[in-house]
């Protein structure tokens, strides 16, 4: 349905695994969360999730990956089933470019036994870091097409995040505006917590709510690799 922000900000601290030359990257993590929220939609019905990530990053900037997710039944056909993975390819660039940590990308989002309901989006994001604290602002455009109705979808959001180099903890709020297929009447949505970085383990805790959905205290445990 939507694709979380989480893979916008990539999780915390995932551990790399370099090639001898150090031109390719490769890093990824696996986590398990108490309910998968997405743009402040709940999209596992409230029930825990299983998530995990990988990609594939080029000294130049450039980066493919994908990111898979259970969720609830989606897209529930004719014969009464739906998907019950998400799974998202993505490719872009990273770096920086006048001083500000830009993020280009596309991501095709898979629903596999869904009925009609894949579809790509194009997000960017900049940002900047002023110390201890980071910046980001961004957006994420979905052209009309087959699997949002013949509709487009549009979400802007901006994210700070605060994490001084003694602290065990790293603090984030985000708000997101979303008009479109998913958010006809226009959704405003907010996110507040912290991550506790524990080497290649991320524990976190986030308060999530919208103006069109009930909010949520979701916890959740990240591994890099």
């Amino acid at each position: 349905m939507l694709k979380s922000l989480a893979l916008i900000t990539l999780l915390a601290a995932p551990v790399a695994a370099q090639a001898q030359d150090r031109t390719w990257t490769v890093e990824g993590q696996v986590a398990v969360v108490s309910d998968y929220r997405d743009r402040g939609y709940t999209l596992s019905d409230g029930r825990p999730a299983l998530q995990g990530e990988a990609t594939l990053s080029h000294a130049s900037g450039v980066y493919v990956g994908l990111w898979a997710s259970t969720l609830d039944d989606y897209g529930i056909g004719p014969d009464g089933d739906g998907a019950r993975v998400e799974l998202t390819a993505y490719a872009g660039w990273a770096g920086s470019v006048g001083g500000l940590d830009v993020d280009l990308g596309v991501w095709a989002n898979r629903y596999p036994d869904g009925t009609d309901v894949d579809y790509v989006e194009f997000p960017v994001q900049v940002g900047r870091t002023f110390g201890a604290a980071t910046l980001t602002a961004g957006a994420i455009y979905a052209p009309a097409q087959t699997g949002l109705g013949d509709e487009d979808d549009r979400y802007l959001w901006i994210q700070g995040r605060y994490a001084p180099a003694a602290w065990p903890v790293e603090l984030h709020a985000t708000v997101g505006q979303e008009e479109g297929a998913f958010a006809p009447d226009g959704k405003t949505d907010w996110r507040l917590g912290l991550d506790a970085l524990l080497g290649r383990v991320v524990l976190t805790l986030d308060w999530v709510d919208s103006d069109i959905d009930d909010s949520a205290v979701v916890g959740g445990l990240k591994v890099g690799f």
